[in-house]
């Protein structure tokens, strides 16, 4: 997968990396069932989920 941006969609890193699925769960985003989470980017998700965007992005792109 290409890198990871605060733009990309939860959808894509779900389709793309399922791996990275542990790491969302890590960091407090438990959407990966939800239904918005096709078309929600990881910078709408941190923000409603009050969530560190910049060390969420490091971790999911090492």
């Amino acid at each position: 997968m290409a890198k990871i941006t605060k733009d990309t969609k939860i959808g894509d890193i779900l389709e793309k990396s399922p791996d990275k699925v542990k790491i969302l769960f890590k960091h407090g985003l438990h959407c990966v069932g939800c239904s918005i989470a096709n078309q929600e980017t990881i910078e709408e998700a941190t923000v409603a989920h009050g969530i560190n965007l910049k060390a969420l992005l490091k971790e999911l792109n090492e």
